[in-house]
């Protein structure tokens, strides 16, 4: 799987919410564009799996059950990664929560608790261990996953829209304060893409799928593999002057 001219070839990296969907198909990606890869999630029958897939196919892969809102899970994370590798180049900071549509007048305290913690919250307890690695060895590159919905508002979603805003401040100020110290800091802006939560989505509101597609200059939905695309290369030598940029990949929905 892995290559002496891949993308990513020779960078270490981890990936969080590695256990499906985006985070999953980041793994295989990296992977496949030469990358040592540390998967992190919840799920350790999922990340398991995965890692033996990839270590099946040459790569080098490990893996590390953690839960992005606990601060110490990502210390110890990062710290894994840097005993293994002996360095941190690039970061997919990619897990997430979204759930439910509920107006927001009727919104609880647990549900805004919850997103936030994981969305936002969990984030910064990923920057901080990660920058620390990159300024001991001298630079990386980190991606953070935000969402169309960091972009523009929809309804009954407040507490997913404010996280999702909230990642793109952090992104830019991380950009921001560690540029001239060779870290680079952006973030992917996805419109819907096929997950488990998606399809169920899906199922249980007939013609959603279809209103989707209409209202998407390319009329899909998008495959993970292709958002994972993107992170790749926001976290490769080839995107060397971008930093502090939110990339869409959203088939065009943020154009209209």
């Amino acid at each position: 799987m892995t290559g002496n001219h891949g993308l990513l070839s020779g960078k270490v990296s981890l990936i969080t919410g590695s256990s499906s969907g985006i985070g999953a198909a980041a793994a295989r990606v990296f992977a496949r564009e030469g990358a040592a890869v540390v998967l992190t999630a919840r799920r350790e029958d999922r990340l398991a799996a995965l890692t033996k897939e990839l270590r099946d196919q040459g790569a080098d892969a490990e893996y590390l059950v953690a839960d992005v809102a606990r601060a110490d899970d990502m210390r110890r994370l990062v710290e894994f990664t840097v005993e293994r590798f002996g360095r941190l180049d690039a970061a997919f900071n990619n897990a997430g929560y979204g759930v439910g549509r509920t107006p927001l007048h009727l919104l609880d305290d647990a549900l805004y608790d919850q997103i936030m913690d994981t969305n936002v919250r969990g984030l910064f307890n990923c920057l901080r261990p990660e920058i620390a690695a990159m300024l001991a060895c001298g630079g990386g590159a980190i991606v953070n996953t935000s969402s169309v919905g960091g972009l523009v508002a929809t309804p009954v979603s407040a507490p997913y829209i404010a996280s999702k805003h909230a990642v793109l401040g952090l992104t830019k100020a991380a950009a921001a304060e560690y540029g001239a110290q060779g870290i680079r800091v952006n973030a992917i802006a996805p419109g819907t893409t096929r997950s488990e939560l998606v399809e169920e989505w899906y199922a249980q509101n007939p013609g959603i799928e279809a209103e989707v597609h209409r209202t998407t200059p390319q009329p899909r939905t998008a495959d993970p593999e292709e958002v994972a695309e993107a992170a790749a290369w926001l976290c490769s030598d080839r995107s060397s002057y971008v930093t502090g940029a939110t990339l869409a990949v959203d088939g065009g929905f943020t154009a209209l």
